[in-house]
């Protein structure tokens, strides 16, 4: 089978779901091998094996963790040299997307980034992509070189390989990279660990609970969380919202903030204004909450509920946590 090379997005070892995403688009198009950078590989392998990587290339080089982009687009270059895959899939996030354009460029290939779907094509990987604010679906796929794709979360639900007949355990390969002289252009001088709660990172959940204008104050983003912690679901906000300081900046969904796409998408208070649309449209199923009948959201919203948030939304966690007990 063709291999395909998967970039893993760890921390210290541990894999993020976005990558056991690609494994699961991978094992579509062909044989996951996955391309892991930096320490903690050992902590990654049984993961990794367990959604369908037959093999690890493993770069445990201080220039990784030490500096920006560069020895990543050095590294996953050189392992394609030397592999020759049938596609490169990458998380479309911004250090994915940057790797991939420069690897691209480097390796002569056509790039497709943001896809929301990948599929086997009779001349090679057939990806889905939002266009235009997400008001146009495009099919596309590459004609010159090594496809190199990166991949919205969320795209797939990951799916670990089947339990029978037992999946032997990957080959792990050492690999020696020649980093050019550029890789030492921007260096990181310090890190500072995210805080984080309870709640799962806004690009990675299943489901997305988002305030906007109509919550009409930043005490009473507490009901949203509410709804939020009781689906288990991230706390996304509209740009009204955080431009006038009810919640961080850091949870804006839109065109101009994070783009999501989760199983469930709970807009209440948001009328839907195209900047919003754009950042959420790819939800597999959204709910809206807007006291105005003609509120924009609705022409999107596969359910919709006309009424006053602060009386709709405890009638919600009500429900759910009845139904929980």
């Amino acid at each position: 089978m063709a291999e395909i090379l998967v970039l893993v997005d760890h921390t210290d070892g541990v894999v993020r779901k976005p990558t056991l995403e690609l494994l699961t688009l991978a094992r579509r198009l062909g044989e996951p091998s996955a391309v892991f950078l930096g320490s903690g590989a050992d902590s990654a392998t049984e993961a990794l094996g367990r959604y369908g990587a037959r093999k690890i290339y493993v770069v445990d080089a201080p220039e990784v963790d030490e500096y920006l982009v560069t020895p990543v687009v050095d590294a996953l270059t050189q392992i394609a040299e030397r592999t020759g895959p049938a596609a490169i899939l990458l998380p479309s996030g911004p250090d994915g997307k940057e790797a991939a354009a420069r690897v691209a460029l480097r390796l002569h290939s056509g790039l497709i980034t943001d896809a929301v779907d990948v599929t086997a094509g009779p001349d090679g990987p057939v990806t889905e992509q939002s266009a235009f604010a997400a008001t146009h679906q495009v099919i596309a796929h590459i004609t010159r070189g090594v496809p190199v794709i990166t991949v919205k979360p969320n795209a797939v639900a990951p799916e670990p390989v089947p339990a029978d007949p037992v999946p032997a355990d990957p080959v792990v390969e050492k690999q020696d990279i020649a980093f050019g002289p550029a890789f030492a252009g921007v260096r990181i001088l310090s890190r500072t660990p995210r805080e984080r709660g309870d709640r799962p990172e806004l690009t990675e959940a299943d489901i997305v609970v988002s305030g906007g204008r109509g919550v009409n104050g930043a005490e009473n983003f507490a009901l949203v969380e509410r709804v939020a912690d009781a689906l288990g679901g991230a706390v996304g906000a509209s740009r009204a919202a955080v431009d006038a300081g009810w919640y961080p900046h850091s949870h804006q969904v839109g065109q101009t903030g994070t783009q999501v796409s989760p199983q469930l998408y709970l807009a209440a208070g948001i009328s839907g204004a195209i900047q919003h649309r754009a950042g959420m449209q790819m939800s597999r199923t959204i709910v809206a909450v807007n006291k105005d009948p003609d509120a924009p959201i609705f022409e999107l919203a596969d359910h919709g509920v006309v009424g006053d948030l602060f009386e709709v939304l405890p009638q919600l966690v009500d429900e759910i946590e009845r139904r929980r007990s």
